[in-house]
């Protein structure tokens, strides 16, 4: 699904992307002037202690929340728009050059059941049109549940004119907090899918902060040191989200602590590491389930996402899918980490062009659509 595309400097973009697991902005600088998108810069920039806490805390249920939610909107903006200009000097790029930012923004909310379904990412597309000098496009979901889908994943569409190939039937899975795949047959007929399987780091990364204050398992080292605890691994996989036929998406809504606390019968018997390797093996296996059901033809799985560094969960995944190819993207030359803030990049370009950036086939939406707004510079 690729834009018109026009050649020259305009075909610069910056990607803004910061996930469900809260852990900083990524920003990418992207020249899709050629036949294959080409990375000129990227910076990651992890949240101030304040602001993450503050996200943190209005992503779930609480008091005072619409005043909570527009300071943090501002909030959220101005770190996007310090981190885009940063990237941009870093990259010896003026902002004259760059034809737009696309911007995914922070999700605070992701409901898809309720009725009417809604989803919210902040981070005020005004204040870094203001702030930078850049147009910006924003709030690419809502118009994808405004046609009827889930408003997610959407980085399919983008995997696809990066990653698809007429030799072997490939997947992507991206390993954010939760976990997406992308399902691309080798068949230029065939339709591409892709859904949430369930959790990728957002329970790892939720316990091990309870547990030992840190904000991630470097390496996967902690869970490596526990024993999967096989009942509370059962128990967790008897959650019906996991049958659920696709398209679906799902998020630390549904997702989390308190989630996993349901299923722990005495939690005070159970060491924090057993469980932590739990968990690790719950995104292992819920994939491989997903890859099974959806994806049984599947030679090469790419995976990307701040998950590749966990070496204990990319173990579990290879030890799983002894029959498929399980590598990082950057065996084909595209960062792990930076693959979802290039996506935004390509759909705001998508946007621009009046090309549609969702597929139906993923997100269950009635039509394509062209998504996101445009707030001019």
């Amino acid at each position: 699904m690729p834009g018109k595309g026009r050649g020259g400097p305009e075909q610069l973009f910056v990607g803004l992307m910061s996930g469900t697991s809260m852990d900083g902005i990524d920003a990418v600088l992207v020249d899709f002037g050629q036949s294959r998108p080409s990375q000129l810069g990227h910076l990651h920039a992890p949240w101030p202690d304040p602001i993450r806490d503050r996200l943190k805390a209005l992503a779930q249920p609480g008091d005072n929340e619409i005043e909570r939610l527009g300071i943090a909107d501002g909030l959220v903006a101005d770190q996007f728009a310090e981190t885009v200009t940063r990237l941009l000097k870093q990259a010896g790029i003026g902002s004259g050059r760059v034809r737009a930012i696309g911007s995914h923004g922070q999700t605070i909310r992701h409901h898809p059941d309720t009725t009417p379904s809604f989803t919210l990412q902040i981070g005020d597309p005004n204040r870094i049109a203001e702030r930078t000098g850049i147009t910006v496009v924003a709030d690419f979901r809502r118009r994808d549940m405004a046609a009827g889908g889930e408003g997610a994943p959407l980085a399919p569409a983008f995997h696809a004119a990066v990653f698809r190939d007429t030799s072997e039937e490939r997947a992507v899975l991206n390993l954010g907090g939760i976990a997406n795949i992308t399902i691309l047959p080798c068949d230029p007929s065939a339709p591409i899918t892709g859904f949430d399987s369930g959790p990728a780091n957002t329970l790892m990364d939720g316990w091990i902060m309870r547990c030992r204050k840190l904000p991630l398992d470097n390496k996967g080292e902690w869970a490596a040191s526990g024993n999967v605890i096989p009942q509370l691994l059962e128990s967790l996989l008897g959650d019906p989200y996991f049958d659920r036929l696709p398209p679906k998406s799902t998020g630390p809504e549904h997702f989390n602590l308190k989630w996993m606390e349901q299923h722990l019968a005495d939690p005070g018997v159970l060491k924090p590491a057993d469980i932590q390797a739990t968990l690790c093996a719950l995104t292992s296996e819920s994939i491989r389930l997903a890859l099974q059901t959806h994806a049984p033809e599947c030679q090469h799985l790419i995976c990307c996402g701040g998950g590749t560094r966990n070496r204990t969960l990319m173990h579990l995944l290879k030890k799983a899918l002894k029959n498929v190819a399980v590598k990082s993207s950057s065996s084909l030359g595209i960062d792990p980490d930076r693959i979802e803030a290039m996506a935004f990049a390509w759909l705001a370009r998508q946007t621009l062009d009046g090309a549609p950036g969702n597929l139906p086939e993923v997100t269950g939406a009635h039509h394509p659509a062209i998504l996101g707004g445009i707030y001019q510079a």
